[in-house]
């Protein structure tokens, strides 16, 4: 006989925190918090058992918020310490609340009305967690009877019950498996538990495996929901969470998970994860409509990255268990302990105080290279005490999604909109999203024609060029080239170097009689900027050198309401101020091949920033529609928009290119942002003498003006790279 009563003994752990010391300090917080939410809404619901601000008649997304909050009653009166643990009387308004909803809003004999989600992922997760929560308070009627309408809206991980077509995939498939498995261990049922562990190995839509096009983890480390969303930061979260959570519950049971391929997931914590995370916040640039919810910060998000990953170091193998707890401590510490504390529940206190108490595990540092993820359309730079994140979109990946009423502004968020993450960890939380000018995104360059409101879209762009190159895992060539419809065309290129980035427009033109701009920062601070000759400088952020750039402070006002109206994200109503400095160039009505540059110096003081701007230690040796380059010192970084010369480097071919002279070896690094070349070659103006390594897709051949033949076709965007030496290899190789 399988051990069902041990298994719900770990499914209680993992919702409460289970067997804790309620008069141990560290618990002190959490335990209040939970107390204080469930007194709160059990003093709120109304005499027959629901919430006035919920309405449930025709509106299922309070359906779902109304047993979330139930779900949260009940997490308190199983959770010892609490002022509800063991609270006959609040069990019993919860049983009777959950017999209202059961009976006239949630049941398989209703129809699925509304947004699919609320019916077989929403709802699902909070009954299937109230039930196992719950435990023998619930009778079997009353258990059968709501684990029955569960199984009628999630049957398993696989299955849509409202469009039997659809096959579930990523996020969806992984909370669906996890809410199965919670089925599973409420309704002691052996065949729950297997459909829960195979859902998330299943062929057809597993979440254990790599995918080439669709939802889910790629290669690259990219992850997509909604087949052309770059949605690491949301529902690639989501899917980490549920993971985790199935992973840890069937742990030691004939039930574990026992797919080699779960390393999808786990090698994802720090490929696809951990370079967007930045000192505990999770950058916007993937968190796609998610970021206009108002409870739903980036450092909530990020919170939840933490929880997730001190989750899976429960029951990963090493070496990821070591590491995991390492990042989790990194992470915690670098955004203050206090900080993540103050808002963790009981099981996430649990785990984050044992990490950050064993004096063994030492804090991960922050991540420092370059990375580029081509399947989705982001690229981010790390450097010592900043980050630099690009949001890009072309014929494959969406600019922007927004649908059931989030993101109605969204219109330039994957135009190239940059995110800088300096000491100001406030930036893009804190009220950003609805009070910042949406037509003014740090990054863009757009018209100022007026836009309606944008509703249940996700846009692609004509263009193919969106990417870059990455040399050494250090420096970094970026591009997209603008072709949106009606808007703006323009050729942009950034190149993230050691201590700045060199931004790098042109080919601007216009149309329609609309002023286009280009945005160089829109800042929410309280820092007064400073303005030099062709430089600015704002204490916390950095400097900007810029000639001919404009400068504006002002307060904006705004509601979190106007760019949120879901269901169950809505935003307040009450109004939110924070004040911006904006830097941009303006390029007047309908420009005709307008053209910018300017210079990010993240954390630069005032002197150093006045500094560069005389001294000039990165030089811009291109920026036409043909080719855009830089040039610091022995590195040459550019972006070929076609076959062309330029500073000694000669392509054939369009392409991103890094090339680095050091001494003895040079080292060339080369992608096909646009996916378009079968091959490129390179040559360069400096002999070399042999080959010290190269890929695959690589045919070096040496000599006073060495050429370096590149295979694209079918390298979906990736960089490849070669060393050659200047003088005599201790090895040398020719050929692929």
């Amino acid at each position: 006989m399988h051990d069902f009563d041990a298994l719900r003994a770990t499914a209680l752990d993992l919702l409460t925190g289970g067997d804790i010391d309620a008069c141990d300090p560290v618990y002190t917080g959490p335990l209040s918090r939970l107390s204080e939410t469930a007194g709160a809404l059990l003093a709120a619901m109304s005499p027959d058992l629901t919430w006035p601000d919920l309405p449930l008649d025709g509106s299922p997304g309070n359906v779902t918020g109304s047993h979330a909050r139930l779900r949260r009653i009940a997490t308190a009166w199983a959770t010892p310490g609490t002022a509800q643990h063991g609270d006959d009387a609040v069990a019993a308004r919860v049983v009777a609340a959950l017999d209202l909803l059961h009976e006239g809003h949630y049941n398989e004999r209703l129809p699925e009305t509304g947004n699919w989600w609320f019916w077989e992922i929403g709802t699902p997760a909070e009954l299937s967690r109230t039930c196992v929560l719950l435990g023998d308070r619930l009778d079997a009627g009353r258990l059968g009877a709501y684990l029955g309408a569960v199984d009628r809206w999630c049957p398993d991980a696989s299955c849509r019950a409202g469009n039997p077509a659809a096959c579930e995939a990523g996020a969806n498939r992984a909370d669906k498996a996890f809410i199965v498995a919670l089925c599973g261990v409420a309704g002691r049922s052996a065949a729950k538990l297997a459909e829960a562990r195979d859902g998330l190995s299943d062929v057809r839509g597993g979440v254990f495996r790599y995918v080439e096009s669709g939802d889910g983890f790629y290669r690259d480390g990219s992850f997509i929901q909604h087949e052309d969303v770059a949605y690491t930061g949301s529902y690639g979260l989501s899917l980490l969470i549920a993971v985790a959570g199935t992973l840890a519950l069937l742990d030691g049971s004939p039930w574990e998970v026992t797919d080699p391929g779960r390393a999808v997931v786990l090698d994802a914590v720090e490929r696809s994860f951990a370079p967007f995370v930045h000192d505990g916040l999770l950058m916007d640039t993937v968190r796609g409509r998610a970021v206009t919810r108002q409870t739903f910060s980036d450092r909530v998000a990020g919170h939840a990255v933490i929880g997730a990953v001190l989750l899976l170091a429960r029951c990963a193998p090493e070496p990821y268990r070591s590491r995991f707890k390492q990042l989790a401590k990194g992470w915690i510490e670098r955004g203050g302990s206090r900080s993540y504390l103050e808002r963790a529940d009981v099981p996430e206190t649990r785990r984050a105080v044992a990490v950050l108490d064993d004096k063994t595990i030492e804090a991960a540092a922050r991540p420092v290279g370059h990375f580029v993820f081509p399947s989705m359309d982001r690229v981010v730079h790390r450097r010592p005490g900043w980050s630099f994140a690009i949001s890009l979109s072309s014929r494959r990946i969406a600019a922007y999604e927004a649908i059931n009423g989030e993101n109605p502004h969204g219109w330039y968020t994957g135009d190239g909109m940059t995110y800088l993450y300096t000491g100001d960890l406030g930036q893009f939380g804190e009220d950003f999203w609805p009070t910042v000018n949406p037509y003014r995104l740090p990054g863009t360059t757009v018209d100022t024609r007026e836009r309606e409101d944008l509703s249940f879209r996700a846009d692609r762009p004509d263009n193919t060029w969106a990417g870059g190159a990455v040399l050494d895992g250090r420096y970094g060539a970026a591009a997209m080239e603008l072709a949106g419809g009606a808007g703006p065309r323009a050729r942009k290129s950034w190149f993230c170097l050691d201590t700045a980035v060199v931004a790098l427009g042109s080919g601007i033109s216009g149309s329609g009689g609309h002023t286009v701009e280009t945005v160089v920062e829109n800042r929410a601070t309280d820092a007064e900027p400073y303005l030099g000759d062709g430089w600015a400088h704002l204490a916390g952020v950095g400097g900007y050198v810029m000639e001919g750039a404009r400068a504006l402070v002002e307060t904006r006002t705004a509601r979190w309401r106007e760019i949120n109206t879901g269901e169950d994200t809505r935003g307040a109503s009450q109004p939110v101020t924070r004040r911006y400095v904006t830097f941009w160039f303006d390029h007047g009505v309908d420009p005709v091949d307008a053209s910018y540059a300017y210079v990010l110096l993240p954390n630069a003081s005032r002197e150093r920033t006045r500094a560069f701007r005389g001294s000039r230690p990165i030089r811009v040796v291109a920026n036409t529609p043909l080719v855009q380059a830089v040039r610091m010192r022995g590195l040459l970084a550019a972006t070929f928009w076609a076959a062309g010369e330029v500073d000694g480097v000669r392509v054939d071919a369009p392409c991103a290119v890094l090339v680095r002279r050091a001494t003895g070896r040079i080292v060339v690094a080369v992608a096909d942002p646009s996916r378009t070349a079968d091959a490129v070659t390179v040559t360069l103006d400096r002999p070399a003498r042999g080959v010290v390594r190269a890929d695959d897709t690589v045919l070096v051949r040496p000599g006073a003006h060495p050429a370096v033949t590149v295979a694209l076709g079918g390298s979906l965007g990736r960089t490849h790279t070669a060393e050659l030496s200047v003088y005599a290899p201790r090895s040398p190789r020719d050929g692929r």
